[in-house]
């Protein structure tokens, strides 16, 4: 990094609180790295500290809510700090802008490293060793009243020691302040998140839904970190709508895989399966779980992960130009589907990141009888 200064844990970096700049003259955009319809992500070097970050840029006119909405999200983010959430340093609004600076995370996400080194998925000690700490990010936030609404493995980011971030707080929704968990049944009634790891009871709406939806995810992610991509990934929103409202809860044995899994994990993918949300548990409870017991260090994710790959950007250009174990989509039918419903690109995965439109969440929602 000639014109930057590396550091080497962003857990470090988020503990080590100093004032960023909030004029956008004290950044220099170097390289675009993600682009969604709504927001772009660039590497930049913040000029004062010479220091690596990553900058994302908020369309304001682009936005379903109001600047004071966005503003107050974007302060709610600032005071989280946890060694597995992907702190936000700074904000500020420059032209028609928000402009959000956080660290730039080198070792990119679990889904950019899956599609470039391990297509048919992880093993288990890598995946519990994952997920651990995304759990751990999600109980921190649901302790604060936050839901995430968008668990997946393209949020999940690695830097180079191997740390675990949860990122992409940009569909994070605060619930309603003084109530338990059982008493938050109603605090969002948004359709928000990606539809292959959306909970039931967010695509049907009828009563509202809490941070129970973010296990139901964290269980489809389990899923995913598995094979190697989500349930129903190859089917168009609509599709994935209404079989997970009406059919069964996806297993580890719904892949045609000859993948041996243990009994911790099926376990563990059923608990967080479950229509009902009174009966999913929550992050905490999930944390006691005696898969995790196979839960290594950072150091491990490091060695069996990160040795040997090349930079996330640098993979990202490799998979266009046919290199890689999934170097592009072929599949007609996964091509179709997202020239359909695309609606943009993760800021740190570069894949297709499905929005559903309300009204078509409504027609599934009929379809299915909701």
């Amino acid at each position: 990094m000639s014109a930057s200064r590396s550091q080497s844990s962003v857990a470090a970096m988020a503990q080590h609180r100093r004032e960023y700049p909030t004029t956008a003259d004290a950044y220099d955009l170097v390289e675009e790295c993600g682009r969604g319809v709504s927001a772009t992500v660039y590497r930049a070097i913040c000029k004062p500290y010479q220091e690596e970050v990553a900058v994302k840029l908020l369309d304001l006119e682009n936005m379903n809510c109001s600047l004071d909405e966005i503003v107050r999200e974007a302060q709610t983010m600032r005071q989280l700090n946890h060694p597995n959430l992907l702190p936000l340093y700074c904000s500020f609004v420059h032209k028609e802008h928000l402009w959000m600076v956080m660290p730039y995370v080198q070792g990119g996400s679990v889904l950019n490293i899956m599609r470039f080194a391990y297509p048919d998925g992880l093993e288990e000690p890598v995946i519990a060793t994952i997920m651990k700490d995304v759990l751990k990010a999600l109980e921190y936030l649901h302790r604060q009243g936050i839901i995430h609404r968008d668990i997946k493995a393209g949020n999940i980011l690695l830097d180079n020691n191997g740390q675990v971030l949860l990122a992409d707080f940009g569909v994070a929704a605060t619930l309603e302040r003084g109530g338990s968990w059982g008493n938050r049944m109603m605090s969002r009634n948004t359709f928000v998140g990606t539809p292959c790891w959306m909970a039931p009871e967010v695509m049907e709406q009828s009563q509202g839904y809490d941070a129970r939806a973010d296990i139901w995810s964290f269980g489809i992610t389990l899923l995913e970190l598995a094979h190697g991509h989500a349930p129903f990934a190859r089917l168009p929103p609509m599709k994935v709508l209404l079989m997970t409202i009406q059919n069964p809860p996806p297993t580890l044995d719904s892949e045609t895989s000859k993948k041996h899994f243990s009994k911790a994990m099926r376990e563990l993918v059923s608990k967080c399966l479950v229509k009902d949300p009174a009966k999913r548990p929550t992050a905490a409870q999930l944390l006691e779980h005696k898969f995790f017991k196979t839960a290594h260090d950072s150091q491990y994710l490091q060695k069996h992960l990160l040795v040997g790959l090349p930079p996330a950007p640098e993979r990202v250009q490799m998979m266009r130009q046919g290199h890689g174990a999934r170097p592009e989509v072929q599949d007609k039918d996964i091509l179709a589907s997202q020239q359909e419903y695309r609606k943009g690109v993760s800021s740190w995965n570069f894949d297709v990141n499905v929005r559903v439109d309300p009204l078509l969440m409504c027609a599934a929602s009929c379809a299915a009888g909701g």
